[in-house]
């Protein structure tokens, strides 16, 4: 049984976590909420990022088929894996009620940042993918991880990441059945998610 954080200390660490995407030596295990492609899905996306590399001449490494998502909620880069954290983003997840939905994507851009380093995304509509995110929103907050529910959503599919920045182009839509919420742990700095959970929405 999970002991109850005191709300207060929840969201200040989970806030705290959440801003600090830049990880370092202590930082090994990234915890996410997110959707993922099936897997014929993955395939086309990660095609049409090759020929888009090609086509752009652009050098970043790509994100593996197996490794492509969509982030619902970010819960915190650690030094090591957090059961408490675990625990309730689990609970959130099993909370949500909702049926299967279908997304599209059909535009693909680079997102600006300070580092240099711009990451080249496939854009879905966001409008479909609001309700789970607020359903899942709402169900963090009761968990005591509202802290992991601050900041803008701007749902994407990162292809690959490259010191060149791409502008906006429109591609050949790919669309999917978001069939399922997923607990990721990805280790750091080592290409390895492993599933921690999986929710079906029915």
């Amino acid at each position: 049984m999970v002991k109850p954080y005191r709300s207060c200390y929840v969201l200040s660490t989970m806030k705290r976590r959440a801003s600090r995407r830049k990880f370092g030596a202590q930082q090994k295990d990234r915890i996410f909420l997110a959707v993922l492609p099936d897997a014929e899905t993955a395939s086309r996306i990660h095609a049409l990022a090759e020929t888009l590399k090609t086509q752009n001449k652009l050098e970043g490494t790509q994100i593996l088929p197996e490794h492509l998502h969509i982030t619902l909620f970010h819960l915190g880069d650690w030094a090591s894996l957090p059961d408490d954290i675990v625990a309730r983003g689990k609970g959130a997840a099993a909370e949500v009620a909702l049926a299967p939905f279908e997304i599209t994507c059909a535009r693909v851009e680079s997102f600006r940042n300070s580092t240099g380093v711009y990451p080249f995304v496939l854009l879905p509509e966001p409008k479909p993918l609001l309700p789970l995110h607020d359903a899942l929103g709402a169900a963090l907050t009761r968990q005591g991880l509202g802290g992991a529910t601050r900041g803008e959503f701007k749902p994407h599919v990162t292809l690959l990441r490259d010191t060149t920045r791409i502008k906006p182009l429109k591609v050949e839509p790919i669309m999917w059945t978001v069939r399922e919420i997923v607990l990721v742990h990805s280790l750091l700095g080592k290409t390895t998610h492993i599933h921690l959970g999986r929710w079906e929405l029915k």
